[in-house]
């Protein structure tokens, strides 16, 4: 689980909250239904209208996404491509398909499967890359969705400000309408402020640095299968594939190898 995400966003709404109660405010003076409407309601309808529907109903799995915290692979990664190298080396190529099974990801288990076929290496570059394009494409939607979202709710809240004007004006000759328009002016704003930059900013942005780390892993195998392919030494292909490493982490992998 990702702690930071976990307790970043509540966190932020609470201090809200609790800002509004140290003030000596009611709560109940925050809460406005036409204003929940235009931000929350009007800006889901336009992200609808102008995302792809398939994104709208991956909302869900996006935010659990930023929830859970991926263990890294990369460490593991390296591990498995070295050991195929040496065994390649040894045994040829060809030995490596007893190893293909045993591999949990799809797209490390489909480049071994291309190596171990006699693929050409610029076709592998090429098939490896195409599908890691495909990923990127399929997470820029989610993140773009999120991303326009963080905009269409201030926008909508700002919507919401003049709707409360419109009505505080239409009303000059009446004090308590005076106040009842000015309050929903500024509570449309403040709701379009919150959802903004409390909730979606954080989500657009963990779910560009869970993507940023998917790709990262994506390269680093593809990085280690041409190289297997092309018949590396062992001890090369580990110094190519550690440079995806974390210095602090690239010293532990070695010590572990050595």
């Amino acid at each position: 689980m990702d702690l930071g995400f976990v307790i970043g966003i509540p966190g932020a709404l609470i201090m809200v909250i609790a800002a509004i109660l140290y003030g000596g405010f009611s709560l109940i003076l925050y809460w406005d239904v036409p204003s929940v409407l235009i931000t929350v309601g009007c800006s889901f309808m336009a992200l609808m209208a102008s995302s792809n529907l398939t994104n709208i109903t991956n909302i869900g799995k996006l935010i659990i996404l930023c929830v859970n915290q991926p263990k890294s692979n990369i460490a593991d990664i390296v591990k498995t491509l070295v050991t195929f190298s040496e065994k390649s080396r040894r045994e040829g190529l060809l030995s490596l398909e007893d190893e293909i099974e045993q591999l949990k990801d799809d797209f490390f288990r489909q480049g071994i499967r291309l190596v171990v076929d006699g693929t050409d290496p610029e076709v592998i570059k090429n098939i490896l890359y195409s599908q890691l394009n495909g990923m990127d494409s399929r997470h820029s939607g989610g993140i773009k969705m999120f991303d326009d979202w963080s905009k269409l709710a201030p926008a909508f809240g700002m919507v919401g400000t003049l709707y409360g004007l419109v009505g505080m004006l239409a009303n000059m000759g009446d004090p308590s309408a005076i106040g009842k328009g000015m309050a929903a002016a500024l509570i449309t704003t403040l709701y379009g402020a919150i959802m903004a930059n409390a909730v979606f900013i954080p989500i657009k942005n963990k779910l560009e640095i869970r993507h940023g780390d998917e790709v990262a892993e994506k390269e680093l195998i593809i990085e280690g299968i041409l190289s297997i392919q092309t018949g590396d030494n062992p001890r090369i292909v580990e110094e190519k594939l550690l440079a995806f490493v974390a210095p602090k982490q690239r010293a532990k992998l070695k010590q572990t190898q050595d």
